[in-house]
């Protein structure tokens, strides 16, 4: 006679066996809308490179890829909803230096962004461009130094928030110019520039692809880019460096997802930035924003939010600043 214990045994075995394997996570993603969350306002130049990706991905799995703004606090409003969010995949933040910045900048941050996120792709690299308002009489970067200098704390600068590129690029350039200037932070670049256009506030900093537009359309005068050399998307622009050795504000842009996210997921998203970025259409248009294209791996993302997240705590140090 088979014992019970022999008997529930084999049900046992022959229910696994008839189950088979347990259905990845993975298995199906995405079968529903997947939120990305962009910590500035709509029209500046993050949500203008997260809704032109977004489209895509969006072709790409047949599943809406919606771009959500939580504008303020230097992004980090979008930051704390994205790592309270549940990690199956769903919620995606997109990064950027403003990320790398708030580590050190603010004091109070109610997460971690490294400890409290994965690395899932990084999209592009970004350089910032030095905007002055048509009404400034200046024409060069020297110039603009040296009318700082004649009018301490008279000459005030927009930014897209604190923490950010725009904000920490101005910081750097006071540090390293000896300038007095007045920080009027926004809740995004696009708010700023009416401002700027009508010279209630000087200059900005602002990231490329609005950069461009304005200086294009001639609202603005651009002085200089925040790259090291000159950018190959704007060749005829100087780099702040032949004026003010080592200024550099050249920026990254990527898509994290909170901690616990199923790395088959962070994987299939990875795989499918990288086809994007193989696009020459994405490219082309990625590179009309004046953006260069960089596809990682997660760790090769991971390793460059580490190291920009140092480099930054060394300007926030180097300037003297910080956010309560």
């Amino acid at each position: 006679m088979v014992s019970l214990r022999a008997a529930v045994f084999g049900l046992v075995c022959l229910a696994s066996l008839g189950a088979g394997p347990a259905p990845s996570a993975a298995a199906d993603y995405p079968n529903r809308p997947v939120r990305w969350l962009i910590g500035f306002a709509a029209g500046g130049p993050t949500d203008i490179v997260a809704r032109v990706m977004s489209q895509w991905l969006s072709e790409h799995f047949g599943q809406q890829f919606v771009v959500e703004n939580r504008a303020g606090s230097g992004g980090n409003l979008a930051a704390a909803a994205a790592v309270s969010s549940p990690p199956d995949g769903y919620t995606l933040l997109f990064v950027g230096p403003n990320n790398a910045i708030s580590a050190s900048l603010y004091k109070k941050l109610p997460y971690d962004f490294i400890r409290d996120t994965v690395p899932v792709a990084s999209i592009m690299q970004l350089t910032n461009m030095l905007l002055v308002s048509n009404a400034m009489p200046v024409k060069t970067v020297q110039e603009l130094i040296d009318y700082c200098k004649a009018n301490p704390g008279k000459v005030s600068y927009a930014s897209s928030g604190y923490g950010t590129s725009v904000h920490m690029a101005a910081e750097l350039f006071k540090a390293l110019t000896k300038t007095d200037m007045v920080h009027v932070p926004y809740r995004g670049a696009a708010l700023a520039f009416p401002d700027i256009i009508s010279n209630k506030v000087q200059l900005i900093f602002d990231n490329l692809p609005t950069a461009m537009e304005q200086a294009r359309g001639g609202s603005l005068r651009a002085l200089g880019v925040a790259s090291p050399q000159r950018w190959p998307g704007v060749p005829d622009i100087p780099a702040i460096a032949e004026t003010v050795p080592g200024f550099e504000a050249v920026g990254f842009y990527g898509i994290s997802a909170p901690k616990g996210t199923p790395p088959e997921i962070v994987e299939i998203l990875n795989k499918a930035v990288g086809e994007a970025l193989k696009d020459p259409k994405l490219v082309a248009r990625l590179t009309e924003l004046g953006g260069i294209p960089k596809p990682m791996t997660p760790a090769e993302f991971g390793r460059l939010i580490g190291d920009e997240t140092e480099k930054w705590r060394k300007v926030v140090e180097f300037a003297g600043v910080s956010v309560e």
